[in-house]
């Protein structure tokens, strides 16, 4: 009989100690994204919410919450909080401000408090599937979870 893996413990994991969630573990695969989770747990990617790090034309970063099956429509963002632009963060700048490694950013339990951004038609899921603070571990939760995060709502979504 084998050993059962340990799910690892996270700041996203211990941030969400006293909400419900689910923790879900598949084999990471680099630059799969969602598809490739959403493949390996049978879920509907429209319900994995990728956690994006971006920066402001003045450089101070925020996180953007959207779906696995839509990308951010930059333009629309930056026009929505009120800046000229907005970019991702370079994966070493993201990990700097979040702790979290690309692949395993979570917006639970970050290095900094940063303002989140979350598309709105994620807060009408019934449940939705978001990033536990490492590659390969996500947790079901209700949007509810997101509301610690003070979470600010924009439309930026564009079809993948």
């Amino acid at each position: 009989m084998g050993k059962k893996k340990k799910t690892p413990s996270t700041p996203a994991l211990r941030a969400l100690r006293d909400t419900p969630h689910q923790v879900l573990t598949y084999a990471y695969v680099p630059r799969g994204g969602t598809a490739a989770s959403a493949a390996a747990l049978d879920l509907d990617e429209h319900h994995i919410v990728k956690t994006l790090v971006f920066e402001d034309d003045a450089k101070k970063p925020l996180i953007v919450l959207m779906h696995g099956d839509r990308s951010v429509s930059t333009k629309a963002l930056a026009r929505q909080i009120g800046v000229r632009q907005v970019k991702p963060c370079a994966p070493d700048v993201a990990q700097r401000h979040s702790g979290y490694p690309v692949g395993g950013t979570s917006p639970f339990g970050t290095r900094k408090a940063l303002p989140v951004y979350v598309e709105t038609s994620i807060l009408a899921l019934d449940w939705l599937v978001i990033n536990g603070g490492a590659r390969g571990l996500l947790v079901r939760v209700k949007p509810e979870a997101l509301t610690p995060l003070a979470p600010i709502p924009i439309q930026a979504a564009r079809p993948d």
